[in-house]
C-alpha cells in the first residue's frame, strides 16, 4: 500500500504533536506547518517541518508539496486578540482549503470545536442543533465551518470534527491551574454546586477520530461529527479525582455561580484573569454532546473516561512541572498566567 502523506497544520501545538506522534506510529508520512518552532526532539528528523503561517499563501503552498491529505488543527485560541482570531481561524481556514483544492488534495479534515454551540439550552447537543458561537473565538469557529461547507459543496471532501475540551500529554493552558493548585495542596473552587456534568475528551481518542476521518470512504467521513468522552460524572466528581491523586486530602469547593461570574467578567475586562467568557459562562452548566453519530458513522469508540483523561494529563504535568515554573502564555502548550485567580489560592 502506498504511504499516505499528511499535512498537519498547527503541528507544533498540543493537538498537533499528539496527532503527529499518533499518525507516525501508524505509518503515515507527515509534514507539520506551524508559525511556532517545532521543538520536539523525539520527532525531529522523522517528519518534514515547514515553519510558516496559514495566512500566507506561499507558506501553505510550500507545506502542501507532495501531500495527499490535510488535517487542519491550526487556530488562534480565545486569549489571542480578536483580530488574530479572525485572521487565523477564518481567513487561515479559507487559505488552507483554497490552496489544498488548487493542488489536488482530495480531503481536508477540519478540527472545529463544540464552542460553535455557544451557551445551549438543552443537552445532549447533536450535530444538527443550532450553532451560535460566543465571543470572537466561538464566532470565528462558526464562520470557519461555513467556509468548510462552501468547499465541500465545491467537491472537496471536508470532514468536520467538533471535539469537547481535550486533555492529555503536552496539555497545559487553563487545566494547569487545577493541576498547580492540586500539587501545592490546595482545595479547588468550582463555579456552582459542582453537580453539573461537563464532558471532556482524551487527546488520543480525538486522534483516532481524526485518523478515521482521514481514511474512511467519503460516504462515511465527509460529514460533521461531535467527539467527546462516553463516560463522565459530575464536574465535582471528575475534578475531585485529580485532588485525590495529588494526595493531600483536599476537596473541591462549590462557589456561588452568579456573583463569581460577574467578578470574572470584570477581571476579564481588566485583563486580570486567564478565563474567557465561554469558559466561565458554561462552567456551572451541563455541557455534553451526543457521540452517537461518530459511533455509528465512523465506528469510533472512545477509550478514556473524563477522569482517566484528566489523570493522564495530571501525571504528565507532575512529571514536567519544573520546566514550566517561570513560563506562561496563551496557547495550550504553556500554563496560562493566573493573574487575580492565582491570588485566591491562599484562600483555598
Amino acid at each position: 500500500m502506498t504511504q499516505q502523506r499528511v499535512l498537519v497544520t498547527g503541528g507544533a501545538g498540543f493537538l498537533g504533536i499528539n496527532l503527529i506522534r499518533y499518525l507516525d506510529a501508524r505509518g503515515f508520512a507527515l509534514t507539520s506547518l506551524d508559525v511556532q518552532p517545532f521543538d520536539y526532539a523525539d520527532m525531529r528528523g522523522r517528519i518534514r517541518v515547514v515553519t510558516g503561517d496559514i495566512r500566507r499563501q506561499a507558506d501553505v503552498e510550500q507545506a502542501l508539496e507532495g501531500v495527499d491529505l490535510v488535517v487542519h488543527t491550526a487556530a488562534a485560541l480565545p486569549l489571542y486578540s480578536p483580530r488574530d482570531i479572525y485572521t487565523t481561524d477564518v481567513d487561515g481556514t479559507r487559505m488552507v482549503l483554497r490552496c489544498a483544492q488548487a493542488v489536488g488534495v482530495r480531503r481536508v479534515v477540519h478540527v472545529s470545536s463544540t464552542a460553535v454551540y455557544g451557551v445551549p439550552d438543552h443537552h445532549p447537543l447533536r450535530e444538527d442543533d443550532r450553532i451560535q458561537g460566543v465571543g470572537p473565538y466561538g464566532q470565528a469557529k462558526v464562520q470557519a465551518e461555513m467556509i468548510c461547507l462552501e468547499y465541500r459543496a465545491r467537491g472537496l471532501e471536508v470532514p468536520i470534527i467538533r471535539p469537547k475540551s481535550f486533555v492529555g500529554p503536552e496539555r497545559l493552558g487553563v487545566f494547569a491551574v487545577l493541576y498547580d493548585w492540586a500539587l501545592d495542596g490546595h482545595r479547588f473552587p468550582l463555579l456552582g454546586n459542582g453537580r453539573n456534568r461537563y464532558q471532556l475528551l482524551d487527546v488520543e481518542d480525538l486522534c483516532e477520530a481524526i485518523r478515521l476521518c482521514l481514511t474512511l470512504p467519503a460516504q462515511q467521513a465527509n460529514d460533521t461529527f461531535n467527539i467527546g468522552a462516553a463516560e463522565f460524572q459530575t464536574m465535582a466528581e471528575d475534578y475531585q479525582a485529580v485532588l485525590d491523586a495529588a494526595g493531600f486530602g483536599k476537596r473541591v469547593v462549590p462557589v456561588p455561580a452568579a456573583p463569581a461570574i460577574w467578578a470574572l467578567r470584570l477581571l476579564e475586562a481588566l485583563h486580570l484573569s486567564p478565563l474567557y467568557k465561554w469558559v466561565y459562562e458554561t462552567a456551572a452548566r451541563d455541557s455534553f454532546v451526543s457521540i452517537d453519530k461518530a459511533r455509528s458513522g465512523l465506528g469510533w469508540e472512545p477509550r478514556y473516561s473524563n477522569q482517566q483523561a484528566l489523570l493522564r494529563n495530571f501525571q504528565w504535568y507532575r512529571e514536567h512541572r519544573a520546566k514550566f515554573a517561570n513560563t506562561s502564555g496563551i496557547t495550550h502548550r504553556v500554563p496560562w498566567k493566573q493573574g487575580a485567580i492565582g491570588m485566591l489560592k491562599r484562600a483555598f
